[in-house]
């Protein structure tokens, strides 16, 4: 089966890079969490969860409902420095240093939420190695902004996803962060056996 072409990047954004406060505006929107879960809902996949870029945890305590093992990866130092491929006649949002949380605003959420705490390593996705990451992963999502950062993220994740798992990546249709477009879109041409489907600016991927 060959992979549907990508749509153009005509979407809105859907994220405000604001320094970040303990009132910083949802960075996933209510229609893009309603197509995150209703992929989770429907994966028949064995293992665990992976977030790669958790923010202050918006996705994650909502994740974490679903009773797999959590695994949460983010630098929590904010945004790394954008390259090239991150460049955007759209605006200059999305600098380095903003949208910054705590790992500690992290797990204060799921303490109120009265959930698990979760597995969460601090690092820069470059920094981490594939014994960073679960053996198996039956859902992956990635929300990384930035070409370099879900790049990397795909090449952590993809080894390791279980048969029937799969991949939903932030911000594809985002015309102010279009490296994530690219950095999805040279994945695709170099693994042909993935297949991509686009909902609510989500591209969701699976073999």
């Amino acid at each position: 089966m060959k992979s549907p072409q990508p749509k153009k990047q005509a979407a809105q954004s859907t994220k405000q890079a604001k320094p970040t406060s303990q009132q910083a505006p949802e960075q996933v929107s209510a229609k893009e969490r309603a197509t995150l879960l209703k992929a989770l809902q429907v994966t028949q996949a064995q293992g665990p969860i992976v977030e790669m870029g958790c923010f202050q945890g918006d996705t994650s305590v909502l994740l974490a409902k679903f009773g797999r093992p959590l695994y949460l990866y983010d630098s929590f130092a904010g945004l790394p420095p954008k390259t090239t491929e991150d460049t955007s006649s759209a605006g200059q949002n999305f600098r380095a240093g903003e949208l910054y949380a705590s790992k500690k605003q992290l797990l204060e959420r799921f303490h109120k939420a009265h959930l698990p705490r979760p597995f969460v390593k601090k690092a820069w996705f470059a920094d981490l190695t594939p014994q960073d990451l679960p053996d198996q992963i039956a859902f992956a999502f990635l929300d990384g902004d930035f070409y370099d950062s879900i790049a990397t993220s795909l090449a952590l994740v993809t080894p390791k996803i279980a048969p029937r798992g799969v991949i939903v990546v932030h911000d594809y249709q985002n015309i102010e962060l279009p490296g994530v477009a690219k950095a999805v879109n040279q994945f695709l041409a170099q693994n042909p056996n993935w297949h991509l489907q686009v909902r609510a600016d989500l591209a969701i991927l699976q073999k």
